[in-house]
């Protein structure tokens, strides 16, 4: 196996109904697994019978606590198969290309570019600017800086052995939110990249996100109801208590 797609979700069933037609869509060779690991969901995640995805599979965590998903995305990546692992979230969107471009790269860590955009109820992409303000994404901000929005620090992919290697992301800063456990994780990729330990590609594939949270007025936003209900706002954790979230 060269790529595992690993995505921990909780809740979101018609996100992941979405997602599956996406992946669908993609024609994804034999070599790319996707491994969805359900965080508590309730009713548990399941792959609906007669899906076309040839490798996918769930991993239960039955962890209910709130924030758990450093823990849930280790496990996942030490379930995966793959020489190489991609990491995201479930209101992201990966693209053919990009995941091209991880089945080819000869490098350690691949990062990503990202912009907001939509599946549909049949899992079809959409950027239309009629769809993302049907979102709630602001015109203005559509009209000053497009479409593009700063890089998800929990989105990226890199060789699984370096994942392990680095300890992944940090399980104690769980039950809050943020939980920044990527933080040290990727302090580690820089400190390895400038003393030449580890290679990080030149170019960076766009992943795409949708139009929620902050991005839209509030770090609870949740357009049409479509993603978990677990409220960021009340587990807000201190460091951010006093600052905000930067948009």
């Amino acid at each position: 196996m060269r790529v595992s797609i690993v995505i921990a979700v909780l809740d979101s069933h018609e996100i992941l109904r979405r997602q599956m037609l996406h992946w669908e869509k993609l024609n994804l060779p034999d070599d790319v697994e996707i491994l969805l690991v359900d965080d508590g969901s309730d009713p548990p995640l399941s792959i609906p019978e007669g899906c076309g995805l040839k490798n996918i599979r769930i991993h239960a965590t039955n962890d209910f606590r709130p924030w758990t998903q450093p823990i849930a995305r280790n496990t996942g990546v030490k379930l995966a198969r793959g020489e190489y692992v991609i990491c995201t979230d479930i209101d992201h969107i990966l693209t053919r290309k990009l995941i091209d471009e991880v089945l080819n790269t000869k490098d350690d860590v691949v990062q990503f570019k990202r912009q907001v955009g939509i599946l549909d109820e049949r899992g079809d992409f959409d950027q239309r600017i009629e769809t993302m303000k049907a979102w709630g994404f602001p015109q203005e901000r559509i009209e000053h800086r497009g479409l593009k929005i700063v890089p998800h620090g929990n989105s990226y992919a890199m060789r699984r052995e370096l994942f392990l290697k680095y300890g992944g992301g940090r399980e104690d800063r769980i039950t809050t939110y943020p939980n920044q456990e990527e933080v040290p994780l990727r302090g580690k990729i820089r400190r390895d990249a400038r003393r030449g330990n580890i290679t990080i590609a030149e170019h960076r594939p766009t992943i795409y996100m949708f139009p929620v949270g902050r991005y839209i007025g509030g770090l609870d936003a949740n357009p049409f109801g479509l993603f978990h209900s677990l409220s960021r706002i009340e587990y807000l954790n201190e460091f951010k208590r006093g600052g905000g979230v930067q948009a």
